[in-house]
Order: structure tokens, then sequence, then C-alpha cells
């Protein structure tokens, strides 16, 4: 790694180095609360760094401080580019020298901006041979030792971290966001590295809708409603009572990997929010059983049926074992306000439910539900998310109901092109840096970019935080996984920010330029994944280069390589004469994508993008491909021999239906499929292979 070469630089030419005192920390995603420099030499980064646990706390919590700091090692080792010594639970004798100690101080008085304690917050202090983290628990160390990371990052070369005291903490308990892998199928190994990339920003919840279906009129409210693409993702073994809820077993996660995907986001410092989405969005459930499903309306669920309730109790009772939260969602939004009454006694009887259970409490979509007789319990957390027709989060908050902002003015993203008038993919940054009433940055409190009497104070008593939702209207067809991170990113980082720190409330909060300046460097490095999938280039800009290849398959060992990258070749295929041995041959195989030899198809999370019919790589001659990508498109430019210099290019497209309004086009962007030349039965020849980065 660069910054691990860097830094063995740095550490080579120590005695030349300028150590500067007194200096100030790097700005960094989130922004630090306090921070006082002190007049004295740094703490340097060397390979002799030891990490100890304060053994009075080594056990205490769930992750525990230890298995915390152990995480922590695995990250900072990542980043460093160098082995340090394991963890050791030893107390700090001051004998030994580059020491970071971990440990808690239950007396410090850590709190949210609304005046409730928060385990989340720590102090720190940095001396030339010592970095002390006390923690209000062990998630306040961990957040600090993303503190310590991220300024390990902004050092550059140096590797010093400036002597001083900080504090810090968050100003809202729920900094999170939402996936809807309900419409679009992702894998739990993916969806963990979403999880680990989303704590280097201190990022705390993720909300998984679980469960969903394509909005097609058309189709939903025709005769077809049976046949449009629905999913249920947690996969029931096969002796379940709702073992036949799942539509596609192979997409859905067994225990054990939605266990093993828990468990990373959980030691990582980020909680899995679960949500089953009922009554409404329901069509997976009607498919399933369809007596259960309101007349005329399959997407929604008949709450006045006998077997209804105690279906979706099923649901929840063969599934709630496996969540760890305290919390879980029930989605419960856009159902039949003429059934107010019946909604709103589901919606209580299924919190009563869930709490008898297992001892968790729910969630809901804010969804106002007109009713003069009976009321949401404020027992419930209503997730607001459209202002003002699903509900007004000051009535919510004023009434004593727990509300988390998600609206969608300034929080909803959506897969691909949107609709017009819909949503972007990513975060609108200008809006949330200054798009709030009078030009404020906008921040949890915040429900309505225009109306200043709509929103609330960052110290409302019964706001909780916010959670921002990337949608999947459009399909599993739209997006790949990759280009979901894409999307997510950046918004990531800055929703960090803005949920840690706010807007006004700090006078340390980053502004854009320092933002914009911090991220790049902060995001190519964040911990424990590749998302980016980075792949350090062998010489200049060219990760390999093969003139000839000896065998087919070969192995390159790359993984897979991230947009932006161009990948050149020569294909000469074999004979053609049996046609499915050419539509199954892989030029190219990778962890994310893979290249065919029919129609130079894409393939990616078992979706295929291939050039346009006409085109087909001829038998016995060489054609020339040069791929480009970037996390915004891919295309080939194609010229076949004989052909002179003539080059055509060809765009990697996929066809979405909007709502069932009109068909829009997309463009598809790749990651490389490095890995893998020349496999699943091709015959004939590739050479002249180069795959290069930027």
């Amino acid at each position: 790694m660069l910054l691990a070469r860097l830094i063995k630089i740095a550490f080579c030419s120590a005695g030349l180095s300028l150590q500067v005192l007194g200096a100030t920390l790097q700005p960094q995603i989130p922004s630090i609360a306090t921070f006082t420099p002190a007049d004295s030499a740094p703490f340097v980064f060397t390979p002799a760094v030891q990490i100890l646990v304060d053994p009075r706390y080594t056990h205490e919590g769930s992750p525990s401080l230890l298995q915390f700091a152990q995480t922590f090692r695995e990250d900072l080792v990542g980043i460093a580019g160098f082995v340090i010594p394991a963890v050791r639970s030893a107390s700090n004798s001051g004998s030994e020298r580059s020491v970071i100690f971990l440990t808690l101080n239950t007396t410090t008085n850590h709190t949210l901006y609304n005046g409730k304690p928060t385990g989340e917050g720590y102090d720190f202090t940095i001396s030339q041979n010592e970095i002390v983290i006390a923690g209000a628990a062990p998630i306040g160390v961990w957040w600090g030792t993303r503190t310590l990371l991220q300024q390990l990052v902004a050092s550059h070369t140096s590797a010093e971290i400036p002597a001083g005291t900080g504090s810090d903490g968050p100003g809202w308990e729920v900094r999170g966001f939402m996936l809807d892998a309900g419409r679009h199928w992702f894998d739990t190994a993916f969806l963990s590295d979403l999880c680990t990339y989303a704590s280097f920003w201190k990022i705390n919840e993720f909300h998984i809708h679980a469960s969903d279906n394509l909005w097609i009129p058309q189709i939903l409210y025709g005769t077809g409603w049976r046949t449009l693409y629905s999913g249920f993702r947690f996969q029931p073994p096969t002796n379940s009572p709702v073992y036949g809820l799942v539509p596609y077993r192979n997409e859905s996660w067994s225990y054990s990997e939605f266990t093993a995907m828990q468990e990373i986001c959980t030691a990582h410092g980020v909680t899995l929010i679960p949500e089953i989405d009922t009554p409404g969005h329901s069509l997976v459930i009607s498919q399933w059983k369809p007596q259960l499903m309101l007349n005329g309306t399959p997407d929604s669920l008949n709450l006045t049926y006998p077997e209804t309730i105690p279906t979706i109790k099923s649901i929840w009772s063969q599934f709630l074992p496996w969540f760890t939260s305290a919390e879980v969602s029930i989605g419960a939004d856009e159902y039949e306000a003429s059934l107010a009454d019946a909604y709103i006694s589901f919606v209580n009887e299924m919190s009563d439910f869930i709490q008898e259970e297992s001892g968790k409490s729910i969630r809901i979509w804010g969804t106002y539900e007109p009713s003069n007789t009976s009321s949401v319990s404020t027992n419930i957390t209503i997730q607001h998310w459209d202002f003002p027709a699903g509900d007004i989060p000051l009535q919510l908050l004023n009434g004593g109901y727990d509300v988390i902002n998600s609206e969608q003015a300034f929080l909803y993203l959506d897969g691909k092109i949107p609709a017009e008038g819909g949503f972007p993919q990513e975060l609108n940054e200008t809006l949330l840096w200054s798009g709030a009433p009078g030009g404020q940055g906008w921040a949890p409190n915040i429900f309505t970019p225009t109306d200043p009497s709509n929103n609330t104070s960052a110290d409302d008593p019964h706001l909780r935080g916010s959670i921002f939702a990337l949608w999947n209207d459009w399909g599993p067809n739209a997006t790949t996984p990759l280009e979901t991170y894409y999307q997510l990113a950046r918004s990531l980082a800055m929703f960090g920010e803005k949920t840690w720190a706010g807007s006004g409330v700090r006078d340390t909060e980053l502004t854009q330029t320092q933002f914009d300046a911090a991220y790049p460097m902060l995001n190519a490095k964040a911990p424990g994944q590749n998302l980016n999938r980075a792949e350090e280039p062998e010489y200049g800009d060219i990760v390999y280069s093969y003139a000839q290849i000896p065998w087919f398959p070969f192995d390159t060992h790359i993984e897979s390589v991230g947009p932006p990258y161009t990948l050149s070749f020569k294909v000469r295929p074999g004979s053609l004469a049996n046609s499915s041995n050419i539509a199954s041959a892989r030029l190219f195989q990778g962890k994310d994508s893979a290249l065919y030899a029919s129609s130079l198809t894409f393939s990616s999370n078992a979706e295929y993008y291939p050039l346009p019919p006409t085109f087909a790589l001829p038998a016995d001659s060489y054609t020339s491909v040069v791929v480009h990508a970037t996390r915004e498109y891919t295309y080939a430019n194609i010229s076949m021999e004989g052909n002179g210099e003539e080059t055509e290019t060809y765009w990697y497209t996929t066809t979405m239906n909007i709502w069932g309004d009109y068909l829009a086009t997309g463009n598809m962007s790749f990651a490389a499929p490095a890995k893998v030349i020349g496999c699943e039965g091709f015959t004939g020849d590739i050479r002249d292979i180069v795959l290069s980065v930027g």
C-alpha cells in the first residue's frame, strides 16, 4: 500500500523530520467536538505500538472492550501496512513506550443534544508515548478508535498524531441508512462490507428493508399479479410453517448467513435493524396465501380476515430469534386510509406481540391514518418520511412520539435513473450543506427546507435522529451491488458528519470545503473492506499485462478491479459450431462480474447485459476489444480483423420499467472481471491483455 510505504519512509528518516509542537488535529469525518493542542511532541506510529485494554473492563459490554480492541488492531494493521503486537489486557503503568490504552470512564457526563446520556461519547489524551481513549461505554471507545485511524490516514507521510486532549460524542442517538433489499437481491458478504464501511463514519444503524415488491400497476392490479417480482429475504428452514413464503430461495439469507452478517455489523458498532413490511407492500405474502389479500389490492393484506394477523405473527415468530437488535421495523406504511381503525389496532397489537415474544420494541413508517376512536401507541417510534402527507413531525413530537427523521425531501435516494420529479442517486450535497431554512445546513431536526416553523430544535427530547434511504423501485436489473455502493459511499460520509455534529451547533463542524478535501483520502483508506475494489498497479497505472496466456483457465489472483479502468484484449474464438458452448464461455471472470464470449455480454448479480444482438464475435479471426468503465457507465470499442481501422462503440445499458408509466434506459457500471481469463469452456485465443486503472 502506498500509505504504508510512505509511513515506512517517514520512520527511516525520523531523525530528520520536523515535529510540530502544539499542532491541531486534521479535519476528519465526522468532526470532533473539542480538541486542545499540547505544546509537546506528537505520538508517532511505529511497528512497536502496543494496544492495551484496561483489565478492569476487558469483558465489559457486547461486543466487549477486548473484542473492539482486536478489531481495531486489524484495522490499524491494514491502514499502517505493518504488523504490531497482539492486543494485551494490562494496566497502563507508563513503563512502555508507544502505547494505545483503551479504558472506560463511566463517571463522565457524555450526553446527546437533548440531554440524554450516551455511551457513545469518549475522551482522549495524546502524548509522545501514549494515547488514552476513555469511553463512556465500549462503543464510545470504538468510535474513538475510528478517530485515531482517520488521523493516521490524514497524517500523510509523517504517521504523527498531534499531542493534546479532546472530547467527542454524537448529537443524536440514531445515525443510520436504509437499503431496499426487498426489490433487489444483495448477498450478505456485500451487506457486511457496507456495515464495515459505514462504521468508519460513525454511522451506527443499518436498516434493512427485507421484503417488498415492484409497483407496476398494470400487472399488480391486473390478472398477472402473481408474476410480479417480489422478495422476502429471510430463509426459513424446510420444516417451518412459513417455508412457502420465500419466492426465490437463492435470493434469501439462511440463518447462518444472516447471523454472520449481523455479527460483523455488531463488531463494527453498527446495529442491524430488520424490517418485514406489512400490511402494505405485502405482495410476497399474497402470492403465498392469496386468501389474505385485500380484495383488488394484492400488495395489501386484509386485516379483518381471521387468518391474516396470526399469519403475520407466525412470520415474526420464525425470525425474531435471529435478530439481536432491541428494535425491529414492521413497516406499516401506505395502507388504505378508510381502514384506519383496523390499521391502528394491528400496529398496536403487533407492538404488544413483539414485546411479549422477544422484549423488542417496534418502529413504523410515518403514516397518517384518520381515526376519531384510536391512535398508535406512543411506545412505538415513528420513522417520518413524507411531510406533510404522511405525517406532521411536530405534531408527533409534541404528542409524545419518538421520531426518526427520514424526510424524503432530503433523505430519499433511488437506484439509477429517477422518474421525473423522483429521487436522486446520491444525497443532494448543496441541500444538506446549505439548503435548510435561512441557508443553514441540514440536520436531523430539519424536516422541511422552506418553512422553519415546521422544524424543531436540535435538543428536542423526542427526536431520536435520522436514517436516509436508498430504494430500488426499478427492480433487480437496474443496478449492480457495487453501483449501490457508489451511490452510498460519499453520502454515508456526509451523513455521518450531519448526524454526529449537526449544523450550527458546534463551532468545530466541518465546512463543505473541508469535507471535500478530507473525503477522497479517507474513503480510499477506509479499513476492513474493499468496496472500491482498489488494486495497486504493478507499475504505472497497469494492474496486469499479458501478451500471451499459457493455458486456460488462467488465474491472475486479482479478484476484481473497480472503475475507472480500461481492459483491452484481442480475442479469437474457436469454432462456433456448438452454440451452447459459446453461450456459456467466459472470456473473463471476477468476484463481481463476468464477460462472456457470446455478444460480449457482461453479467452481474445474476443479470445479463448483452451488446446489441446484431453483434457477434467472428470465429477464427481476431477482434480487438477495449472496455472502458467509470462509476457511471461501461462501453466497449470494438474493431474486427479485416475492417481496417474502423471501430464501433457499444454501450452497456439496462431497460427499467418506471412505475408502469414508461421504459427508461440506464447505463451500467461494472467492475473489471479480473481474476480468471478464459474459462467455462472457452476455446480459442485471448492475447495482448492489458488491465489499467484511472
